[in-house]
């Protein structure tokens, strides 16, 4: 391990308090040293935002320091104390002291000015150190908007003796040096012709090519080099083909998330890898106890990317432990977890549980981004949860404000989707009403019409705006550049204009012209309606068959002129007497079976979903006798003769009016 001497080369500056290792260091090639960093180090840093890196060092004895969340440098495995009492002297050899002790005060500071304070107490400081405090530095000023380090760290004396050391021969540090202040630099932006920059990065490709780099420096080389020259970088191809050869069971946790994350920056390329993925997504169930939140989002993160949906194990495990630490995810993290999960099609009652109780509980404070995916998540999965709902619908009451046109639409779909009106829901609306009239031009037309259609399906129709998306000019926006209107816009709006005829008979706006109109609302493009369970519908239909005395009697998947499908209708006559499915004449009164299976309700449970409800409700007020034939009710019977006996109940019970 090189050893780096801040003795020879710190200078004096009048406001900088020198303490007992730098006294004697005024004499110094001061000047040198300041013309060398300010020529080597002022064209780094100009204005670019970089997403921060997780850091892990190799340092003497062995030992691997690493940052999750970018201010916490320590010893995997080891736990951080918050205080430190063994550094009250202002002059330390370092040869002396812990390296765990030094990354614990590290942590502690929260300025570059206290890094480099306590640097400049030290007389030697091995170039891991060094570079762990570079990092440190750079990871600190990366803020905002401005990417550049200010002026008086650059002309810090300390500052230019640390740099200088790494300028000088790159070939005498470590690898975890030589990478680690490699990986520093792309916290901020660095001139790619800049001496120092080209100097490690000819010395990381020197050693590459020698095969001398360890598994976690290739590691920490490859994320930086994704940074500085972008996932095309030919050098990358080296390094994967490097970490492919070694074996994964010397690979830490944290090493086997930094691959994916490299792996991840060129997806096209996955297909081209997929074995070694495969011995990775295999490998990986063996480490997923040991990832930290942050790993845990990464890793699935990467998965999706990568489209790695054969890995529905690994998935599964990982959710498990997702589980464990909701509490402690950030709102990112949070975010990048459901969107895996939406993606992979993944839940568990455990993690709904969970989500529960941190969105009730954090629900005002949480990001809006993350309160619309959580949405999303619920929606997608079709997911009923009242606690959740709940939460949601309070905040936009209190919060609207925060909420983008589009993370608007997605915050009140799911009420539509999952048919559930919220306890405050005219506050809701309410608030909803007066964004849409103060802002419904930003709204994206295919979102504004979403919006209005999930409302509809939960009876809160938005008869101020049906005038303004039946006009021809928000048809045309609707249309845009495409040569015709999507299927799923068509349905919608139709649905709509139905809407507007059964249940709003005080609407006397624009009608929607005809050539905007579906016939059926059950097509594979717009799904409006849910098919039937072909199961569940032979099990009736034989009970039918029993009830009536012939399949003459009753007729299946019935198109109306309303757009809707009906399971089985069945004719009676004035008399109440069931007709043949063939007879025209004399119907006094039709029948609609709803044969509603699992997938017509919500996840788990007896909710019946918004379309569903929708559906039965409009072909009630179109003058069908609905009778509903729920799937947890045919399960609960156990004989043919007990089918018969409730379909008796179901279409013939006293006040039905109906003989067979």
């Amino acid at each position: 391990m090189a050893l780096i001497t801040l003795r020879r080369n710190l200078c004096h500056l009048s406001d900088f308090r020198i303490h007992g290792a730098l006294a004697g260091l005024k004499t110094h090639r001061v000047n040198c040293v300041h013309k060398t960093v300010k020529e080597h180090l002022c064209p780094w840093f100009w204005s670019l935002q970089l997403e921060p890196v997780r850091v892990r060092f190799h340092h003497a004895h062995s030992k691997k320091f690493h940052s999750e969340n970018g201010n916490d440098l320590h010893p995997v495995g080891e736990p951080v104390s918050s205080q430190v009492h063994a550094w009250d002297r202002s002059e330390h050899s370092v040869k002396n002291v812990d390296e765990q002790i030094f990354y614990r005060r590290l942590n502690s500071f929260t300025s570059s000015e206290e890094v480099l304070h306590f640097i400049s107490t030290l007389q030697t400081l091995p170039d891991t150190m060094a570079a762990g405090a570079l990092h440190r530095i750079c990871e600190m000023e990366k803020k905002g908007d401005d990417q550049r380090l200010p002026k008086e760290i650059l002309e810090n004396s300390a500052f230019q003796a640390l740099c200088n050391q790494f300028a000088q021969d790159p070939s005498n540090l470590s690898n975890t040096g030589l990478v680690t202040a490699l990986q520093a630099l792309t916290l901020l932006y660095v001139d790619p012709q800049s001496r120092l920059l080209l100097k490690l990065l000819a010395e990381c490709q020197h050693r590459l090519e020698r095969g001398s780099l360890d598994i976690h420096s290739l590691c920490i080389l490859g994320e930086s080099l994704i940074k500085l020259q972008g996932p095309g970088c030919s050098t990358l191809d080296l390094i994967i083909y490097q970490l492919q050869g070694g074996n994964l069971e010397e690979f830490t946790p944290e090493d086997i998330v930094t691959l994916y994350r490299i792996l991840q920056a060129c997806p096209e390329k996955a297909d081209q890898h997929q074995t070694f993925l495969n011995k990775m997504n295999n490998f990986s169930l063996s480490v997923v106890s040991s990832l930290s939140p942050k790993l845990l989002s990464q890793m699935l993160t990467a998965l999706v990317v990568l489209d790695q949906t054969q890995a529905l194990p690994l998935v599964i495990k990982l959710g498990k432990y997702v589980v464990r630490h909701i509490p402690h995810f950030t709102s990112e993290e949070l975010r990048e977890v459901l969107e895996a999960f939406i993606y992979f099609g993944h839940n568990d009652r455990f993690f709904t549980k969970a989500l529960e109780q941190h969105v009730a509980s954090l629900c005002l404070t949480l990001d809006p981004e993350v309160v619309s995916k959580v949405m999303e998540y619920c929606s997608r999965k079709l997911i009923f949860s009242k606690p959740i709902l709940d939460a949601v619908a309070e905040t936009f009451v209190c919060q609207s404000e925060k909420f983008s046109p589009n993370q608007t639409a997605e915050l009140i779909e799911p009420f539509g989707k999952l048919n559930y009106l919220p306890p405050n829901a005219s506050a809701l609306f309410r608030k909803l009403e007066n964004i849409l009239l103060t802002r419904f031009n930003y709204f994206p037309p295919k979102t504004l019409l979403k919006l209005l259609h999930s409302c509809s399906l939960i009876e809160c129709h938005p008869v101020n705006f049906m005038a303004r998306i039946f006009s021809p000019y928000f048809l045309q926006q609707l249309q845009g550049e495409e040569p015709y209107l999507d299927r799923l816009s068509l349905a919608q709006l139709t649905q709509l204009f139905l809407t507007a005829i059964l249940e709003c008979p005080f609407y006397k706006g624009p009608k929607l012209l005809p050539k905007y109109q579906v016939k059926s609302f059950l097509t594979p493009c717009s799904y409006l309606e849910t098919p039937m369970d072909f199961q569940l519908y032979k099990s009736v239909m034989i009970g039918l068959i029993d009830l009536l005395g012939a399949r003459l009697y009753f007729a299946s998947k019935v198109l109306t002129p309303y757009c809707y499908t009906i399971d089985v209708e069945i004719k009676l006559d004035e008399d109440g007497f069931v007709l043949p499915f063939t007879v025209d004449e004399d119907i006094h009164k039709r029948v609609a079976l709803c044969i509603d299976g699992p997938k017509r309700f919500c996840l788990n449970s007896k909710h019946l979903l918004g379309k569903e409800a929708t559906k039965q409700r409009h072909l009630y007020l179109l003058g069908y006798q609905v009778v509903q034939i729920p799937y947890y009710e045919i399960e609960m019977l156990k004989s043919r003769l007990e089918l018969v006996e409730y379909l008796q109940r179901k279409l013939f019970s006293q006040n039905s009016g109906g003989h067979w």
